[in-house]
Parts: C-alpha cells; sequence; structure tokens
C-alpha cells in the first residue's frame, strides 16, 4: 500500500457476479449516495459509506467434496469488512516519520497519520507491538483502511447538548474550519475557538495543518449569553500522553535490558527514548573508563543497548546503564597487578594531591605528589607531570575492594642517596649552583635534584659572616668539600673555606720536621700545650714531667731507666744552680719557649712540635 493513494482516493468497484453464483446484494457506493462527502485531501481520506467489497470467488478452486454453501460461510468467516465510523482494534507493526501502520487482524491493514501520536514536545507516544483502539475514516482501492484515533461522537447539535458535554467534561468532535486571530475556528455544532496554545501543536505550521480535519477536544468555556465556546485540544493530547507512559512505565522493570534512541544530550548524561519515556543515562555508566562529557561517545539519534538500573515509581524516572552490560575491569586487578611489578599508563587527571594514571580501560591508579620524586619537593602534580604523559611507573599497593591502586613515580627513578656516599666521598670536591639563601647558611644544588648546604661558618677564613649573601648570591657556581653525609636525614653538609689556603698550609709549605721555631705556649692540659707560632698558626707540643724523669721513676722503671737521661737533668739541674729555675720545667701558658718542629700533617693542617 502506498500512502500517497490517498491523495486520489477511488470509489470501490462492484465486480460483475459469476454465470453460476448469484452476486450478492452490494451496499450503495460512494458515488450513488448523495449525502456522501466529497473526497478530502490526503490528510483526509475519503469519507465513504459502509461498502462491502466481495471477492470474486472461483468455484475451480474449492475441493470436489465440498459445498457452495460450504465455501460461502468459511470465505465469509475470513472476510471482516468495516464501514465508515467503525471501532476496530490493531496491533502496531511499523512506524515511519508519516504513517503508523496497524495490523487490523483477518488479513487487514490500515495505516494512522503520525501525528495522531505526536504529543506536544513532538515526541512519539506509539511503539511497535503496541494494541490500539482506532476508528475507521476510509478505504482506498487496495483494500487499505485509513484509521483515526478519534472516538468522540459527531458534534452536538444543539445547545443542551453542548451543556451536557460541557458540565460531564467529555469528549467531543469537532472540525477545524479556519485560521483566526489567535488560534483556529471550530464547528463543534456551534461556532467555536480553539486557542492556539491549546491546541497541541508546536508551531504555526502543525496548527495550519489542522485546518479541515476532524479532532477530539473538551468544551473549557461556554457561555450561552454571549454565544461563546471555547475547546482545548492540548489537554486531552498529554492525558492520552500520559497514559500510554503509565503503561510503558508499569512495563518496564530493573534489571531488564533494553534499547532506544538517544533523544538527547546533557553534561551529565544522555536521555534515552524508551518507547514513549525517557531514561537517563548517567555519565559514569556509560563506560568503564573514564568519560568526560556524554558527547564524547554519544550523539543524538544513536540506537543503544542498556540495562535498567533503578526505576523510582513515585517520581517515575528511570535510571539507565551501558557499562553494566560489559564486565567490571576492576573484578580481575587482583589477578593482574602485584606489588612492586612496574608498568606503564598513561596520565589522565592531575588533582591537588596526585596524578591518576591509567593502567588499562576503566582501571586508574593514584600516583601521590610525595610518591613523584626522591629528592625535590613537588608542591602540586603539574609541577612533574603533564596530561597525556606516557609515564611508567611502579605499583606500590592494590585494593580491589575499595577500587584503589597505589603507585609510585620515583621509585623507578632510583634513589640517589642510597649512593650518595660512594658518589660524593667525604672529603670530595663538589661544584654546584646556589639555589637560595638562609640565615645559617646557603643550599647548593650538585646534581639533578640533590642539595648541600653550606653553614655560614664553612663559607670563609677571612672573617665572621652575618649572612650568607656577604659572601654569596643566588646563580652563583661553587666548589665546597663534601663534609658529613646522613643518608636518613637525606641530607648533605659541604664546606667552602676547607678548600681554601690558610695561614697553616702556607706555614707547612715553609717548613720542614726539625726546624727549630719560636711559639708562645697559649694553653697547657694534661701533658699538651697549644703553642702559638704566629698569625694563627697553632702547633701541638707534648714533653715528659720531671716526676717520670726522676731518680725515683728510674729506680721504678727497673734496670731499663734511661741513665744517660737522667745525667741530662742533673747536669741542667747543676747549670742553673740554687737560684736557677724552678725543678719542674715543663711550660706554662703566656712562656715563649723554642721548639723544634717534629712533624707536618698538610691534609689534617696538623703541626706537632717538642721543647728545645
Amino acid at each position: 500500500m502506498n500512502p500517497s493513494d490517498f491523495n486520489n482516493p477511488v470509489p470501490w468497484p462492484s465486480p460483475e457476479p459469476e454465470a453460476s453464483i448469484p452476486a450478492p446484494t452490494p451496499i450503495e457506493s460512494p458515488a450513488a449516495s448523495p449525502a456522501a462527502d466529497p473526497p478530502p485531501a490526503m490528510a483526509h481520506p475519503p469519507a465513504a459509506a459502509p461498502v462491502v467489497v466481495p471477492v470474486p470467488f472461483d468455484p475451480a478452486d474449492a475441493p470436489p467434496d465440498d459445498s457452495f454453501g460450504d465455501i460461502l460461510s468459511q470465505f465469509e468467516q475470513t472476510q471482516q469488512v468495516h464501514g465508515k465510523g467503525s471501532q476496530v482494534t490493531g496491533t502496531v507493526v511499523s512506524i515511519t516519520d508519516e504513517w503508523v501502520f496497524v495490523d487490523l487482524g483477518r488479513k487487514n491493514d490500515g495505516v494512522v497519520p503520525a501525528e495522531k501520536f505526536r504529543n506536544t514536545a513532538g515526541e512519539m507516544t506509539a511503539r511497535k507491538g503496541a494494541q490500539l483502539s482506532l476508528t475507521i475514516t476510509s478505504r482506498d482501492e487496495h483494500g487499505i483502511y485509513l484509521l483515526d484515533t478519534l472516538h468522540a461522537p459527531p458534534p452536538p447539535k444543539d445547545w443542551t447538548a453542548l451543556e451536557d458535554a460541557f458540565s460531564e467534561n467529555r469528549i467531543i468532535r469537532a472540525k477545524v474550519v479556519e485560521a483566526v486571530k489567535g488560534g483556529l475556528r471550530v464547528d463543534v455544532g456551534m461556532r467555536g475557538f480553539l486557542p492556539a496554545s491549546r491546541s497541541g501543536t508546536r508551531n504555526e505550521s502543525e496548527m495550519m495543518a489542522l485546518i479541515g480535519q476532524d479532532i477530539e477536544c473538551r468544551i473549557t468555556k461556554l457561555d450561552k449569553e454571549k454565544d461563546d465556546i471555547v475547546v482545548d485540544r492540548r489537554g486531552l493530547i498529554e492525558e492520552r500522553a500520559n497514559a500510554s507512559k503509565q503503561e510503558i512505565f508499569a512495563s518496564l522493570s530493573e534489571g531488564a535490558i533494553v534499547s532506544g534512541p538517544v533523544r538527547s544530550l546533557t553534561d551529565y548524561g544522555a536521555f534515552v527514548d524508551l518507547g514513549g519515556i525517557d531514561g537517563l543515562l548517567h555519565v559514569a555508566d556509560i563506560s568503564w573508563n573514564r568519560v568526560g562529557k556524554p558527547g564524547d561517545l554519544l550523539t543524538v539519534g544513536d540506537v543503544v543497548q542498556v540495562k535498567i538500573l533503578k526505576i523510582s515509581r513515585e517520581t517515575q524516572k528511570v535510571s539507565l546503564g551501558m557499562k553494566q552490560l560489559k564486565p567490571e575491569p576492576w573484578s580481575q586487578v587482583g589477578e593482574k597487578y602485584h606489588v612492586g611489578t612496574r608498568i606503564k599508563g598513561s596520565v589522565v587527571r592531575l588533582t591537588d594531591f596526585g596524578a591518576f594514571v591509567e593502567l588499562e580501560p576503566g582501571i586508574d591508579g593514584m600516583v601521590h605528589v610525595s610518591e613523584m620524586s626522591w629528592t625535590k619537593k613537588i608542591r602540586k602534580p603539574a609541577d612533574a607531570l603533564t596530561v597525556g604523559e606516557t609515564v611508567e611507573v611502579q605499583i606500590l599497593q592494590v585494593n580491589p575492594a575499595d577500587k584503589r591502586i597505589a603507585l609510585g613515580l620515583r621509585q623507578v627513578m632510583g634513589d640517589p642517596w642510597a649512593v650518595m656516599d660512594q658518589k660524593y666521598p667525604i672529603g670530595s670536591s663538589v661544584e654546584g649552583k646556589v639555589v637560595s639563601l638562609q640565615k645559617f647558611g646557603a643550599f647548593i644544588d650538585i646534581s639533578e635534584g640533590v642539595e648541600g648546604m653550606i653553614h655560614v661558618g664553612d663559607i670563609t677564613h677571612e672573617k665572621r659572616l652575618e649572612h650568607p649573601s656577604d659572601a654569596l648570591k643566588v646563580g652563583q657556581v661553587v666548589t665546597a668539600q663534601v663534609l658529613e653525609i646522613d643518608k636518613e636525614r637525606r641530607r648533605l653538609r659541604l664546606g667552602m673555606k676547607q678548600l681554601l689556603p690558610t695561614r697553616t698550609d702556607d706555614f707547612i709549605g715553609e717548613h720542614k720536621v726539625g726546624d727549630t721555631v719560636t711559639g708562645r705556649v697559649a694553653d697547657v692540659h694534661d701533658g699538651r700545650a697549644k703553642v702559638d707560632l704566629g698569625e694563627g698558626v697553632f702547633a701541638q707540643c707534648r714533653w715528659a714531667s720531671k716526676k717520670a724523669a726522676s731518680p725515683e721513676a728510674a729506680k721504678s722503671g727497673g734496670s731499663s731507666a734511661d741513665v744517660s737521661s737522667l745525667s741530662a737533668m742533673l747536669a741542667q739541674r747543676w747549670k742553673q744552680g740554687a737560684g736557677g729555675p724552678a725543678a719542674d720545667d715543663s711550660p706554662r701558658a703566656g712562656q715563649v719557649r723554642s721548639f723544634r718542629i717534629t712533624a707536618l700533617d698538610p691534609a689534617a693542617k696538623k703541626i706537632d712540635v717538642e721543647l728545645v
């Protein structure tokens, strides 16, 4: 059947009776009926009077054992012919933009204009498989019925009938006559007015298409004295749409898998048409992967298969999910990922506390900001990583129950402090740039992320500095000596003055062991004396006390006593005489004495002397 055939309706022909079969008496055809309506346009196929169209029957087709009466009876049972205005029930078998195709049973088919099933939002309320109660308006030469959703009786013919319809809020039929200011003029037996806002159309062109059509409506205002009748079509359409939605809503169940087209997209999800009602497919339920916005994966008109997650009978809202139709990636995380394993992934998101790395679609791990570097203090993840960057990370912790995987970035780089004493042994020289100055010292960057600290007292020998800025500035490249390494606290102590020549270095360079020098005793303690050799050069002096060298001490030492040392001591006392110095000849603080150099150690900057 071609729906365009309704534009040129043809009267139903009456077949010529067979010679051997009496022709049934035909019902009066539209052409013979003076009261028949003229053929309307395509939107309104000819409203013909009830007509019976018998199908020619060939007796040769009948089985030889059957009588003609039996054959005719069987034929009448298989054919149902309905006239104009008849109420029929059918099943929707197909839907296009213009027509809804209906199976009426008994090999009878019909069509309904699709606009009859569109609500005020333009949504199709009919769905395939739905059972509809319809009214026949006409039939074409192919035997296809043109149907309508109208069930209301013809318009009332007097005020009393109109008053009854108004008081009972009954549905009545009206014919749209013409467009007037603000709406349409309709014929309800009397002249009535249908406001444009209550026409149930979306725009002016749709409203103009109603002219000449029969519509169903309710009377909302009836003033007999002023001859004022106002009708409403929109409310009736909305009521039927809501009833259809209720029927559809009642047929849905949680856990069911359904399909439908994407009707609209928002930032938070997509609305899917479930045959007259919309279900919300939240952005978080579209895919196990992280989805920025629904438009990244869906477009309006896409037919998607979804699972009904939740139905709210109170609010009549339906929640849908697409990802629930696929296995959850986290169900196998415990078997696939193990602590200590290194894996590559893509940085998908940065937060204030860390970076999320996609290990596979739907599986993200998090690198905390504290696990990004061994040496640098990372204040925000963006200082170390960028979205889209591919990085190698190490799995630190796996918690499938909470859907969390802790990752580490610095673990794959190696801890430089683990080999710090090998790379920078104590006493070695390093070079670096001054990165910051504090009151107590200067911080030097000596390698990638490794900083050392030079105390203010280790910058120079020349003078006492109040602040490192008195001798250094940020960005200056300096050379320093490694003084101390603390792996646990990750601290490296450096010194600059230790690499500068001192007066002690000059003194050691100008003298040799055995040279006699003069110095002032600066301090005496426990058989040792600190001797000032001038210009801040100090030496250490040891000596043997008189008690250790006395005859008594010699006796106590046995036969091994140093007799020559004892003789020298006695000779010295004889030379001094009774008025000489005290018997104890050990140095005293403030004395200026002669000393002989016994040892020089340039590395330790150490000088040892003895009394002459």
